[in-house]
């Protein structure tokens, strides 16, 4: 015999009864096609291969909060609008499936007290710093550092991303970004922390409060980690998609060649056999009962108090119960005739503004309202002048009656209203609980808990790639890549 033959039977002997990398899991079940339901399915089938068959469970609409609805035969976004243009993962999934940013119409903007404007933007930037200052000091100079610095270490979860490393814990993820002080900002409110930071409580009461009204339907009291990623994305650089951002979900869920299922899901039990572990997943899906078999399952729908009731059995350690309910956002589109007039602006014509928010105050009838332009802007699309009728959305609380219908409109023609269950209370948050699990069993997964540290679509983004990756790591026990402290150091020295 050769050496070479030799040392091939030699090894051979060596490894004869060991066990070989385990096989790739053959189906999967991703429960909910909103962004992070459609985003971890394409990660999934990034890191296991296309051989894998992956399902995804839709009780409603694929998009989710990303939704559109049609007026005079033009559609507008109802949903979330904008996308931040440093939601690096967002716009790779643009490029991906070759969609287009839609042309950016601009618009000025105001906050409104309940009488008055108190603050308005100009067409230019200097004389807008001038304003700031001589109403705030230098409170927006300051708030403009600690969102950039926010943001300069959230961009470091790009580079752990690219090299496969994953957290298994929402907690651990956000340490790895920031230490303990993102942890801790998930635990104090925005208020307090630009207190801290010597930002005035008359800018906090004006304008922190408008732009959290105007994101999230709630006051300063939220998180710090939540306020600082909607104050990113307050400050400009804001994009859509050409067509409608739902484009995103039902593109990735086609490339994938995903089987998507319209059904509501009603349970989720633990099987073993004596080969493997199995998951059967319960759903109800035109009045008929149904179930089917997974190696994994991601829950990438919420799990609160009043929403997605999913039971879950045979696990040996219960699923934690939700942190919390979600929050309600009324939406309303209003095809009409602005009343100026409120705003202060008796000629109509003399009215420039195409948002305004609303500060925090008892007696406010709305969030936020914003003059929408459709999904589909042609070359020559300009935003109709104030004295037109035009399509409007506004937040609010609860629907609003016919005398605040009036109050903002002069008239109008249609009222179209969409009730979301939009982002979790956090007012709850605000404490030393803990964030929800990522991992509720060995192969079971929640994603959506990460709604809890910040609502945003990139960041339903990011928790999917990292879902992705957890998953794909802890399969093939792959353990370097799980949890690993100081990695920024880690990566400079590999590199």
């Amino acid at each position: 015999m050769s050496p070479h033959l030799l040392l091939i039977a030699v090894a051979a002997q060596m490894c004869a009864g060991q066990p070989g990398p385990p096989d790739p899991p053959g189906r999967i079940a991703v429960i909910g096609a909103g962004i992070g339901g459609s985003a971890v399915t394409y990660f999934l089938h990034q890191q296991f291969g296309p051989q894998v068959q992956i399902d995804v469970y839709e009780a409603d609409r694929v998009g989710g909060r990303l939704a559109t609805l049609t007026v005079n035969s033009q559609q507008y976004e109802c949903g979330s609008p904008t996308i931040h243009s440093l939601h690096l993962h967002m716009q790779d999934f643009v490029k991906l499936l070759g969609l287009k940013h839609r042309k950016d119409v601009v618009g000025k903007s105001a906050i409104f007290n309940g009488e008055q404007l108190v603050l308005e933007e100009t067409d230019w930037y200097l004389l807008n710093l001038f304003r700031l200052w001589w109403h705030y000091g230098i409170s927006f100079l300051r708030l403009q550092m600690w969102v950039e610095e926010v943001m300069e270490k959230f961009m470091r979860i790009y580079k752990y991303q690219a090299h496969e490393y994953a957290f298994s814990t929402i907690e651990g993820l956000l340490r790895s970004l920031g230490g303990d002080h993102f942890v801790n900002m998930t635990q104090k409110s925005v208020g307090e922390s630009l207190q801290g930071i010597g930002v005035s409580q008359r800018f906090i009461d004006d304008v922190i409060s408008a732009v959290m009204k105007a994101s999230y339907g709630q006051s300063v009291a939220i998180p710090a980690f939540v306020g600082a990623m909607s104050l990113a994305g307050a400050q400009g650089n804001m994009w859509s998609v050409e067509g409608g951002n739902k484009l995103i979900c039902s593109g990735l869920l086609k490339l994938t060649k995903a089987n998507v299922i319209h059904a509501r899901v009603t349970a989720v039990s633990l099987h073993n056999t004596e080969k493997k572990r199995l998951y059967e997943v319960q759903y109800e899906q035109e009045g008929t009962l149904g179930s089917d078999y997974y190696d994994l399952v991601i829950v990438a729908a919420p799990l609160h108090k009043s929403g997605y009731p999913i039971s879950f059995l045979n696990l040996p350690q219960s699923v934690p119960d939700p942190m919390g309910s979600y929050h309600r956002v009324v939406s309303s589109i209003v095809h009409g005739y602005l009343n100026s007039s409120y705003f202060g602006f008796v000629d109509p014509k003399l009215f420039p503004f195409s948002s305004i928010l609303s500060m925090d105050t008892p007696d406010a009838i709305f969030h936020s309202l914003e003059s929408l332009c459709p999904v589909n802007v042609s070359v020559g699309f300009r935003r109709k002048p104030p004295q037109e009728a035009a399509v409007w959305r506004v937040l609010s609380q609860r629907p609003l009656d016919r005398k605040e219908l009036k109050t903002l409109f002069k008239s109008y023609y249609s009222v179209q209203v969409i009730e979301w269950q939009a982002f979790p209370s956090y007012s709850t948050a605000v404490s030393s609980k803990p964030l929800p699990p990522i991992i509720l069993h060995d192969g079971l997964y929640y994603l959506s808990g990460v709604e809890w540290a910040a609502s945003s679509v990139e960041m339903s983004a990011v928790a999917a790639k990292n879902l992705a990756l957890l998953a794909f790591n802890r399969w093939f026990e792959l353990n370097e890549k799980i949890d690993q402290q100081d990695l920024m150091h880690k990566l400079k020295t590999e590199l």
